[in-house]
């Protein structure tokens, strides 16, 4: 599948990661997908947390490093993945990933690539990279005309005056 909408930017600190995040959170209206992509430290927790913040929900979000899932409740409700470890896991997200795909859910996926199967066509792909201490190149990869018109929302809301 070709990707026809990409955004590259540089956030100069976590709150500016947080922010990002907290825009997309607002741009998502449920049912999507996001696949964080990004070594040790690149910031997709940070990120997650603020796509947390723009769908609503107060409660703290950690990263689901050895429970591979987390889920919260807000506006739309958060399915927090780490596929980091799958293989050191008994729990298989596998056989119950479809589960979570509903249109009043956002699922966010870190270490998707550890399951690139279970994405299908359809999904935002979000690469973040370290550029040095606090500072992230991170760039939005739409993959579908629903992920295309989410990439636009995500871009009214983080430019508006």
């Amino acid at each position: 599948m070709s990707v026809k909408s990409t955004i590259d930017f540089i956030s100069q600190s976590p709150e500016q990661t947080l922010l990002a995040g907290e825009h997309l959170g607002t741009a998502c209206r449920g049912g999507e997908i996001l696949w964080l992509s990004g070594p040790l430290g690149a910031g997709k927790t940070v990120l997650t947390q603020g796509i947390a913040r723009g769908l609503g929900i107060e409660k703290t979000v950690t990263s689901p490093t050895f429970t591979i899932l987390k889920e919260y409740s807000g506006r739309l409700r958060l399915h927090h993945f780490d596929f980091y470890r799958l293989e050191t896991q008994t729990r298989d997200p596998f056989a119950e990933f479809e589960e979570y795909l509903s249109p009043d859910a956002v699922c966010v996926i870190e270490w998707a690539e550890h399951g690139q199967a279970l994405l299908g066509e359809h999904y935002l792909r979000v690469n973040l990279r370290y550029i040095s201490e606090g500072k992230r190149a991170i760039q939005l990869l739409a993959h579908g005309s629903e992920y295309e018109d989410l990439v636009r929302r995500f871009q009214s809301e983080a430019f508006r005056s």
